[in-house]
């Protein structure tokens, strides 16, 4: 059984553009394996992640504290403390979280971590391959990439 104290871990910072995270990966810490758990932070303003949903793994959120909105696969909800939110692994849990408040925005996320998974970028017609380790898994990956859809070829293009 792994156990950490939350408050010992050490925030990773994130940004890049509007993107901008503060994370605590706590199930990582707790040598969580089968399941993954991380506190986030996005300052007033901030967005997490681009726009994105998992082929393998379900993920979730618990609001802890602060207001912003969820986009989700076929709408926009306004979050604040005490909200769960399911994203199931394919289309239909494409999200994105946004802090449209004037104060921190705190939530836990979780995650399945199996592996391979595939994560699928909508808005930028890319999708990225994880195998040998999840997303967010710390273990050497035996194959890794980000790729754009639109570069698609044909399953016998290129043979001799």
């Amino acid at each position: 059984m792994g156990h950490v104290d939350g408050d010992a871990v050490e925030w990773d910072e994130t940004e890049r553009e509007e993107m901008h995270v503060r994370r605590k990966e706590l199930g990582a810490a707790a040598d969580g394996e089968r399941l993954g758990c991380s506190l986030y932070e996005l300052p007033a303003g901030a967005r997490s992640w681009p726009y994105h949903y998992h082929t393998a793994n379900e993920e979730a959120m618990y609001v802890l504290a602060g207001a912003g909105q969820v986009r989700l696969a076929d709408e926009v909800v306004a979050v604040d403390a005490g909200d769960y939110l399911a994203f199931p692994a394919d289309a239909s849990g494409a999200h994105r979280v946004v802090n449209d408040s004037e104060a921190p925005l705190r939530y836990l996320a979780f995650s399945t971590m199996d592996d391979p998974d595939m994560t699928v970028y909508p808005d930028s017609g890319k999708f990225g391959v994880f195998v040998g380790s999840p997303p967010g898994g710390r273990e050497e990956r035996s194959f890794h990439g980000y790729y754009r859809m639109a570069d698609d070829v044909d399953y016998w293009e290129g043979e001799d």
